[in-house]
């Protein structure tokens, strides 16, 4: 996209932090939506290595940043830095989006929200579903922990490493996560049980060698159970596709990545957003 920023002594900075991070598309997604709603901001992006973060909040203050996002490895470092945190970021013990307002830091997590928001548009929610969710991640776990603050039945979590997976089911006071294998067997024993699939491993992800193995666990799913692939690069995963072909609704990972970025935005400038709007408008950029 050809995009101009213009800059003034009273541009306020934003920017994305991580490491890796210069592969990241958050600058062209905020700065496609602070031109669109006329707002003087500019959003950069800032490689911050490894175990740098708290040297980095000092530099951020300093140089008069109004806030920044956060990729991995650094959004459960940032939590206890925080001067402040929402709900969310307490329930997943992580920060993505962090403001800066009179030299004290507040740590927000929207990754729950996007995801959620993203599922709208496969209209469907959590409540009273079984969820098969794959993979025992960061993001899996802002997922599976989300599913169950917002009413899911239960939700399995399924990783090769099963001690990962019981991990990252520990973490839910309500005892309705559970963690189980990878395997052939187990994964079409669950997807005959589930109401939504929710992928939340790299497998599939443009530039990486994993893949599935074997895709006919999804010929166990009841008829028209969403299936949701956390990867948007490429738009449609061997996942998704052979899912679409067996007459599953399906959605890719583009819808959280954009809903998270319009709630962080809001917290960023203190402006409402209609999301549904903003997320057509970066649609046509981002495909």
């Amino acid at each position: 996209m050809d995009m101009k920023v213009e800059l003034t002594n009273t541009t306020k900075k934003l920017c994305v932090i991580g490491d890796p991070v210069l592969h990241s598309k958050s600058p062209l997604i905020h700065n496609t939506m602070l031109s669109a709603l006329g707002l003087d901001y500019v959003y950069l992006c800032q490689p911050v290595p490894h175990g740098s973060v708290e040297e980095w909040l000092r530099c951020a203050r300093f140089a008069g940043y109004a806030g920044f996002n956060a990729t991995m490895p650094h959004k459960e470092v940032l939590f206890p830095l925080m001067d402040e945190t929402d709900e969310d970021a307490r329930l997943y013990r992580a920060v993505n989006t962090v403001c800066i307002k009179d030299g004290r830091v507040y740590g927000y997590n929207t990754d729950g929200r996007g995801f959620l928001r993203a599922l709208e548009d496969l209209d469907t929610t959590p409540e009273g579903k079984n969820v098969l969710l794959l993979g025992a991640g960061g993001a899996a776990r802002a997922v599976a922990l989300k599913l169950v603050q917002q009413g899911a039945k239960a939700v399995f979590v399924c990783n090769r490493t099963v001690e990962k997976a019981a991990a990252l089911c520990a973490h839910d006071p309500q005892g309705r996560l559970a963690p189980a294998g990878f395997d052939s067997a187990t994964l079409h024993r669950l997807a005959a049980w589930a109401d939504l699939v929710v992928n939340c491993t790299s497998l599939g992800m443009e530039g990486t060698q994993g893949q599935f193995e074997d895709l006919s666990f999804l010929e166990a799913l009841p008829d028209g159970v969403p299936v949701f692939d956390l990867i948007y690069a490429p738009a449609e995963t061997e996942l998704l596709r052979r899912a679409r072909e067996l007459g599953h609704p399906t959605a890719n990972g583009l819808g959280m990545l954009v809903y998270q970025a319009v709630f962080a935005l809001e917290h960023f400038t203190d402006t409402r957003i209609d999301a549904a709007a903003m997320a057509e408008v970066l649609r046509r950029v981002l495909t």
